[in-house]
């Protein structure tokens, strides 16, 4: 189009050949016509990327909100399932195991002591159900409520007997308090009281033991709590790697602790080994921050195969 025009021009004029202004117009008007295209290309590249950031931004959007609403039942189902084997299935365990004594000394014609484990069945199961609300209310555990935590754990430990003498078991437990206690942070007072319900009630079912000792320490900038019984022991490498839970929906605790632990910065270790009897030792950072060093203070190394030395 520029050259028709200076063409144009030229044959109009009647000169023998074309003059500047004949080129520079046209020119100036070509330029233009370029850069404007240009521009206009420019823009329009801009809001096309514009829409397609706005669109992926959207999918985006979209996506993180499927995947936190899936987080966030996959965590409440977790949630719901540590709570549950803490509570409701050590407890309702325990109820089966001292009914079934309880049955036993009916039909031995001990009144007394039926009644005794009767009662006993009572106290677990409105226990348990004082559990079932508060955590599905999502609040604290009733015994917190109610008592400071090394009151809950001494509690604990005559709880346990008074099961393990109901089936007929021997089982001694004391609580041990090493220095000063501190105030915690409630969700620590739970996953310390669970972790001791968890520990004492695998002894009560598996371990055979006739001592349990649980330690709560205060040890500066660290929380920690030992569950030691004198009882048969396991095999680590056999029970622990994976710590899935089996298919009849038991071994499901030391996955549950270890979980409640990596949530608040801790540690969780267990030493055993077959006629041994158990350690499970549990440490929580006061000060923020994962703990180094698997050893706790003032408890013997490990050897070979996870034994105690």
């Amino acid at each position: 189009m520029t050259a028709a025009v200076v063409a144009s021009q030229w044959v109009a004029s009647g000169l023998p050949s074309p003059t500047l202004p004949m080129f520079l117009g046209p020119m100036l008007g070509a330029g233009f016509a370029v850069v404007t295209g240009l521009a206009y290309r420019g823009l329009y590249q801009e809001s096309e990327a514009q829409r397609l950031a706005a669109a992926e931004l959207r999918r985006t959007r979209a996506e993180l909100a499927r995947t936190q609403h899936e987080a966030g039942v996959a965590a409440e189902r977790e949630r719901l399932a540590r709570e549950i084997h803490d509570t409701l299935a050590q407890g309702l365990s325990s109820i089966v195991l001292v009914a079934r004594a309880a049955e036993k000394s009916l039909a031995g014609g001990d009144l007394a002591a039926a009644a005794e484990r009767f009662a006993l069945v009572r106290q677990t199961a409105s226990e348990n159900l004082a559990e079932a609300r508060s955590f599905v209310r999502g609040l604290t555990s009733p015994q917190l409520q109610e008592s400071s935590l090394p009151e809950s754990l001494q509690r604990l430990c005559g709880e346990t007997e008074t099961l393990a003498a109901a089936r007929g078991d021997g089982l001694r437990c004391r609580f041990e308090l090493v220095g000063d206690p501190a105030e915690l942070p409630p969700q620590y007072s739970v996953t310390l009281l669970r972790a001791a319900q968890a520990s004492l009630a695998n002894v009560r079912l598996h371990a055979k033991a006739s001592t349990a000792v649980v330690t709560l320490a205060f040890l500066g900038d660290e929380v920690s709590l030992d569950v030691y019984d004198d009882g048969t022991g396991f095999v680590p490498e056999v029970t622990a790697p994976g710590v899935a839970g089996r298919a009849d929906g038991s071994g499901f605790g030391l996955r549950s602790l270890a979980a409640r632990v990596a949530e608040l910065n801790g540690s969780l270790d267990v030493e055993t080994a077959p006629g041994e009897g158990t350690v499970v030792a549990l440490r929580l950072p006061l000060s923020g921050g994962a703990l180094p060093g698997p050893e706790l203070p003032g408890q013997p190394p490990a050897g070979p195969a996870g034994e105690r030395v």
